[in-house]
């Protein structure tokens, strides 16, 4: 015969058990992405440049492909209307460029790409509080690249970038990682650099304090495994589930979720819960497609993806919204 606090503690066991086992299904049952109407859009695209501007408090989308040529138009999102921004400046037209934000100058940063020809090696700088973009001028600029991975270093708060293809190069793509200083790039030296890629994704994580990387194409090499920056060195994971290596997939860290969000060429929906990949199971999901713009709107408390390229070779305008809840 057990004793009272014996059944109170087997109480609170099962009750524990029961909601571990009553939560995913729930959050997979309630996640979902919804596709928004708005009053205008960019025109259809693939591989655009896309991040959040905390200074505007917009997103921020630039160039990609388009159905007849390279684009250099740029639009912000403000959580429910698409605006054409005309700039007395624009960079020049390209697809498979990536930008980032840079805490300590204030600005986006973006980088690389392809135009009709050529891989670029030029930075940008995008100044949300005027809508203006700049061109940095450096002597030793990164390689040129498309496909580079840019995003906000967890430690400085400073924008920073790994890897890169370039098919003109005797090695095609890079494992090079890079710190913005506010007027250059500075090639950082890590002990650890992860195989080279183009086209992963490269997620801050907030709750982990570090940036998650998987995915991408690295010519011969595997990119089909996972790893982590913490603001020092790079280090590789073992998680027990390895999400697909998927190339130019949409991924962005959502609060809600507390997760990093990935959207595979597949349709389907992973997160990363800072050890293992999980594949979501949510009740709405986006046509199959690669090459879209995606992520998180701070200021609307919402994961945005735009456009892309549909598994039959279609590119499309939609925007769609994620939801944890």
């Amino acid at each position: 015969m057990c004793t009272r606090s014996q059944a109170v503690q087997r109480l609170l066991t099962a009750v524990a058990a029961f909601a571990v086992a009553a939560v995913q299904p729930v959050l997979a049952q309630t996640s979902g992405w919804q596709r928004l109407t708005t009053t205008t859009a960019p025109s259809a695209r693939m591989s655009p440049a896309m991040a959040y501007d905390p200074v505007s408090q917009r997103l921020v989308l630039f160039g990609g492909a388009g159905l007849t040529q390279n684009l250099n138009d740029t639009w912000t999102f403000d959580g429910t209307t698409w605006t054409e921004m005309v700039t007395p400046v624009a960079p020049p037209v390209r697809n498979g460029a990536s930008m980032a934000y840079d805490g300590a100058t204030h600005k986006l940063v973006m980088f690389g790409g392809f135009d009709v020809n050529h891989y670029l090696g030029d930075t940008w700088l995008w100044d949300g509080a005027t809508s203006t973009w700049t061109e940095a001028q450096m002597t030793s600029p990164p390689p040129h690249a498309t496909g580079a991975m840019l995003f906000t270093d967890p430690l400085s708060g400073k924008a920073m970038m790994f890897g890169g293809y370039n098919s003109f190069t005797v090695i095609p793509v890079y494992s090079t990682t890079w710190r913005w200083t506010g007027t250059s790039w500075k090639k950082l030296f890590p002990s650890t650099e992860p195989y080279p890629r183009g086209w992963g994704i490269a997620v801050p994580d907030p709750l982990q304090h570090n940036v998650v990387l998987t995915g991408g194409t690295g010519d011969t090499i595997r990119s089909d495994n996972t790893w982590t920056w913490d603001g020092h060195n790079w280090a590789l994971l073992s998680p027990s589930t390895q999400i697909p290596a998927y190339v130019s997939a949409g991924s962005a860290f959502d609060p809600t979720m507390q997760a990093v969000i990935v959207l595979g060429a597949a349709g389907d929906t992973w997160s990363w819960s800072g050890t293992d990949w999980v594949q979501l199971t949510p009740v709405n999901s986006p046509p199959a497609r690669s090459a879209m713009g995606m992520a998180y709107d701070t200021d609307n408390g919402q994961t945005i993806m735009f456009g892309g390229q549909l598994s039959n070779g279609t590119l499309v305008n939609d925007t769609w919204r994620f939801s944890g809840q």
